[in-house]
């Protein structure tokens, strides 16, 4: 047993599995990075590692199948160095890890990971088992030559080592899940906290939640209640219990006199979950739709979820008219909105007639298409009801700005920019598209397809390919969801030569320089995180 626990073994495996923590750690970074935009769902993850175009699965395990096959001809051609045979074969992991890790950033994410405190802490969670792991397997290997003392085994067992890269993605979810051991007490204790701060506050509360158009809606309101309050909401499309919560602990509640948080969902009960934390003293529905099926699994599901809403609303809600008969059956006093009419839509803005309290008024703005005066009404329905006065209101819109990456006119060197990068759902994608037929010159659409689906993928995916149809140029992005898109693209009769498939939103921008010209337009329809890409 002497030589199997000799300083020399132990400093040896100690260096192999510091050296495979480092490497499982950076070959990770992709899929820490996926991690986070599932808000740390292994379960998450993992649907979208086994979609039927994601190939990250698939080079793993040829990550794996390289790393052997190099391995083994490495330590059969240095057999002549007795016991450094082994040492000199894990070289064919250094150069294929690295091959892996360079090939990872030149498909780099669209939305680099946020470095948080959270995700540092993941990082020293992979980083940890991942040495663990390696360590135990290294030792094992030492023993098993050891007890057996078998010559070609000795050159061989690194080979074994192989089995590591197949491990990237099991790891991943591992230390994911240790890590939460501290991570979900200690965010329940950050929610509580923000629960009691407003509590204390007693500010208005206003809830918007829908399958689209929440986080535009909270802007728009945002807008209009601001002529007669001094008014809160939660930034860009945080949504979740510790997205609002955050909002809340980080802002002096004393200094305004409305909240409105916006309130995503993927389950039933999600809504409920955040109306406890704010309860909505006001709440809009913004619309339904099969968005986030995935995991609603149904369209009443999603329904069920979104009235979870009205069940907490204190005062009134405002829903959608395309939506009402939904929910007309919950108690609460509640407003179907049906105060936009006539509405005249261009590539220069929107123009509608606006209808509250008898008052009829002819307005414009800036904000592109149908769906944009819909949501306008919304808003103006909600802060109507609220006490802000028709004039006020009309002369918000007049002044609304774009809502970042959401229907967001760019114009740049005489080409027209729709940045329509954060809606990804079957209703905005239509209203998109219409949109784009307003401009003149050649028209190009930049898509990853549609997400959240469930069942409805492949449908509605092949749905959108065939809706593009007509356009000048087709950028499929990514691998998961644009096989779908391009089968309903050719089998509406969609011409190949207009079609083409590129890996990143980076590839796409490049091929667009050489096609794009003054006078043209271009959408960016739904810039998808990582994880359906």
């Amino acid at each position: 047993m002497g030589i199997f626990i000799s300083v020399e073994k132990t400093i040896e495996c100690v260096v192999i599995a510091l050296f495979f923590a480092c490497a499982m750690l950076v070959s990770s970074a992709k899929l820490l990075g996926i991690l986070q935009s599932c808000t740390y769902s292994n379960q998450k993850l993992f649907t979208w590692a086994k979609k039927k175009y994601n190939l990250t699965l698939g080079r793993h395990l040829l990550l794996a199948l390289c790393c052997a096959l190099l391995s083994a001809v490495l330590a059969l051609c240095f057999s002549f160095a007795g016991s450094w045979a082994a040492v000199i074969s894990l070289a064919a992991y250094l150069i294929f890890f690295v091959l892996f890790v360079v090939a990872d950033t030149r498909l780099s994410l669209r939305s680099p990971a946020t470095l948080t405190p959270r995700f540092a802490r993941l990082m020293a969670s992979v980083w940890l088992v991942n040495a663990i792991i390696a360590y135990l397997l290294v030792t094992l290997l030492n023993f098993a030559d050891y007890t057996w003392g078998n010559a070609l085994f000795s050159d061989l067992k690194y080979v074994a080592l192989a089995i590591l890269p197949l491990c990237i993605l099991p790891m991943v979810c591992l230390s994911n899940a240790l890590i939460k051991i501290y991570e979900v007490p200690r965010n329940a204790k950050f929610v509580k906290t923000a629960k009691s701060k407003l509590q204390q506050a007693r500010l208005t509360v206003v809830g918007i939640t829908g399958s689209y158009g929440k986080t535009s809606a909270k802007t728009i309101l945002s807008a209009m209640l601001t002529a007669k309050y001094r008014v809160l909401s939660t930034p860009r499309s945080h949504n979740t219990p510790l997205g609002v919560a955050k909002t809340i602990n980080q802002s002096d509640l004393g200094e305004y006199d409305v909240f409105i948080a916006e309130m995503g969902a993927r389950h039933v009960g999600d809504i409920a979950e955040l109306c406890t934390l704010c309860p909505p003293d006001y709440s809009m529905i913004t619309g339904i739709c099969p968005q986030h099926l995935e995991s609603f699994y149904t369209l009443e599901n999603i329904i069920k979820g979104k009235g979870e809403i009205l069940e907490n609303t204190k005062i009134k809600a405002v829903i959608a008219a395309d939506c009402y008969q939904y929910f007309a059956s919950y108690p609460c006093v509640k407003v179907k909105c049906d105060c936009v009419s006539d509405v005249v839509p261009d590539c220069d803005g929107t123009s509608f007639t606006l209808t509250l309290g008898g008052e009829s008024k002819r307005v414009r703005t800036k904000l592109l298409g149908a769906h944009a005066a819909n949501n306008i009404g919304l808003c103006a329905q909600c802060a109507y009801e609220m006490g802000v006065s028709f004039d006020d209101i009309c002369a918000s819109i007049a002044s609304l700005e774009f809502v970042e990456h959401r229907m967001q006119l760019i114009k740049s060197n005489g080409v027209n920019i729709i940045d329509d990068g954060y809606n990804a759902n079957v209703k905005g994608a239509e209203a998109a598209l219409e949109v784009l037929k307003t401009f003149g010159g050649s028209k190009i659409v930049v898509t990853p397809g549609l997400v959240e689906l469930g069942i409805l993928d492949r449908e509605e995916n092949a749905a959108l390919g065939a809706k593009l149809v007509g356009f000048d140029n087709i950028i499929l992005v990514g691998d998961t969801l644009v096989g779908y898109v391009k089968e309903g693209y050719i089998s509406a009769g969609g011409d190949p030569e207009k079609l083409r498939t590129v890996p990143t939103l980076y590839a796409a921008e490049e091929e667009i320089k050489g096609i794009i010209k003054k006078g043209d337009a271009v959408l960016f329809l739904n810039d998808l995180p990582d994880v359906y890409a």
